[in-house]
């Protein structure tokens, strides 16, 4: 982009279609991984729990890698931090294909974590910039790339792992995701600098009081209202992921994977299904919140959203054997829970302005990293305890209780950071 050539209205809507295809290029780094978990247990006579070990560590470098990223893409732009982790991503998974001890599958996970962040952190602290007027609708689209993305190639990894193992899925998959989002994060451009260049400069939505200055990250470590949305974050993120990556796990557990099940006419069995829904979902989810959020308000929105997750989880227990309400229970969990990635960056830069969004946002989604801890947690008690009853109830409860503190602290906390 020259400097003499301001962009055109359409320019920021092409910068966040790209920002869209790079986060379906990396979906399946997460919500891929539970189809890896048992292929690779059954190779190597691993546990569970030594495997969803490897998850912790690219959920928790993956998160914690953020903010030093995002301080990077407030600084240089979204360019170089996107090829780098468009290459650390595709060298991930390609170090999958030839692991073969539990140190190189950590340091696989590692790398991918790595990564993941800087195309997450990027896109997301990007979207935030690029829209002020629209921030819940653009994250929310941003994030239900992320969200979804992985439903587009469900079936082809799951029939390349039958029919050629695990191996060949992560270095093709790999391969090719990783070249994706290379390719486009040479068109990525820097909204910091060409976003007052705009005919029209988008002014701040009128329905979301935000805030009239920009907090350093370091200034925004030092705001009470941050670590309120920290412990929210914590809570509600962690029985999300614990769905996330033991889905199948569940499913064995209730004997229902190979059930069929009958919605609109189409019959699969009931993981296969539950897979499928559950990604389409949790990235309409991301997109349905966002606009909510940017029509209600954010804590208005989360208080809806938490509360009925904490009664999608609970009824998942009691009503989860059963194939068809196991197909429902968990779409309905995931919807409830995905708009999280979406309220939760667009809440903060609400709060702490746009200059260093990228960077705020990024210490913010360190909290999926401490959430993510519940994932091999969960499966040394199920693995102790033989149920799935104390990790239902726990996350049910912990859901429910971040829905009483958007209400009760995180508004009033808010409302008065942004009057003073």
């Amino acid at each position: 982009m020259e400097d003499d050539a301001p962009p055109g209205p359409a320019f920021r809507w092409v910068q966040l279609g790209m920002a869209i295809v790079c986060m379906a290029a990396i979906a399946n780094l997460q919500y891929g991984w539970t189809l890896f978990v048992d292929p690779i247990s059954n190779r190597f006579g691993w546990s569970h729990a030594a495997i969803q070990t490897a998850f912790a560590v690219f959920a928790l470098l993956q998160t914690w890698s953020v903010p030093m990223e995002g301080y990077l893409v407030d600084r240089y732009g979204p360019r170089p931090m996107v090829l780098a982790g468009g290459l650390l991503c595709a060298t991930g998974w390609v170090m999958n294909a030839f692991v073969d001890s539990l140190p190189l599958l950590y340091l696989a996970a590692a790398v991918t974590g790595i990564g993941a962040g800087a195309v997450y952190g990027t896109c997301v602290g990007t979207a935030l910039k690029w829209f002020p007027d629209r921030r819940g609708l653009a994250v929310g689209l941003v994030t239900a790339a992320f969200g979804a993305g992985s439903a587009l190639t469900l079936i082809p990894i799951t029939d390349v792992i039958a029919n050629r193992g695990f191996e060949a899925a992560f270095l093709w998959f790999g391969l090719g995701q990783g070249l994706l989002v290379m390719a486009l994060a040479l068109g990525l451009e820097d909204p910091n600098r060409l976003l007052p260049q705009l005919a029209a400069p988008p002014q701040p939505s009128p329905h979301v009081p935000q805030s009239q200055r920009d907090f350093t990250p370091a200034e925004t470590l030092r705001q009470p209202v941050f670590w309120v949305m920290y412990l929210m974050f914590v809570l509600v993120a962690a029985g999300g992921l614990v769905a996330t990556a033991q889905l199948v796990p569940i499913a064995r557990a209730f004997g229902i994977g190979d059930s069929p099940v009958a919605i609109a006419g189409l019959v699969l069995p009931a993981l296969t299904f539950a897979l499928a829904l559950d990604r389409v979902l949790n990235g309409v989810t991301r997109v349905f919140f966002g606009l909510v959020s940017d029509r209600i308000g954010r804590e208005e929105t989360m208080v809806i959203a938490f509360s009925l997750e904490a009664l999608a989880i609970l009824a998942l227990y009691d009503l989860g054997a059963h194939p068809l309400g196991f197909v429902l229970l968990t779409g309905a969990l995931f919807f409830c829970w995905g708009e999280i990635y979406t309220l939760f960056p667009v809440t903060c830069a609400d709060t702490f302005g746009s200059r260093y969004a990228a960077a705020n946002a990024g210490l913010l989604y360190t909290a999926k990293g401490v959430a993510s801890l519940a994932v091999p947690v969960s499966s040394a008690i199920v693995a102790a305890t033989h149920d799935w009853h104390g990790v239902f109830l726990a996350a049910g409860v912990m859901t429910a209780v971040a829905a009483l503190l958007a209400w009760f602290v995180l508004r009033p906390l808010r409302r008065k950071l942004l009057t003073a």
